[in-house]
């Protein structure tokens, strides 16, 4: 696993976006904002089956992406890595902690039906720093 610059590591608990770059189906760079959660290992993402991003990992799992700092763009971490597993999700657990990290909701208002849940698990090979 990368190791986390510890002048960068904040930001991983924070609630910048994770601007999370995968590999389409005609190997062109797709970038994805996304909400994301550190478990101290690895950077978690909920998506759901049908999504582009989904479809891209599970074709091919190397990732890219970065996270800004909201309160100074020109800092940044960015993180390269694997994506390990794609777990089933179906009663949105990550992405009803997601809605409280990001929204203070208890659950994630724009969808019912979490039955396509799905959480990234992406471990990061490398990383860099600026700012």
């Amino acid at each position: 696993m990368a190791s986390i610059p510890d002048s960068h590591a904040d930001l991983l608990q924070d609630k910048g976006f994770l601007h999370l770059a995968s590999l389409g189906p005609d190997g062109e760079p797709q970038v994805h904002p996304v909400w994301y959660e550190w478990d101290g290992e690895h950077v978690l993402v909920s998506s759901t089956t049908p999504r582009q991003k989904t479809k891209n990992v599970r074709r091919d799992g190397r990732v890219a992406g970065t996270i800004l700092d909201p309160a100074n763009p020109y800092r940044y971490l960015e993180i390269r890595g694997t994506v390990d597993s794609i777990e089933d999700d179906p009663t949105g657990t990550l992405i009803h902690r997601l809605a409280k990290k990001y929204l203070d909701q208890d659950r994630y208002p724009w969808e019912d039906d979490n039955s396509q849940r799905v959480i990234l698990r992406i471990r990061p090979e490398s990383s860099n720093a600026m700012g």
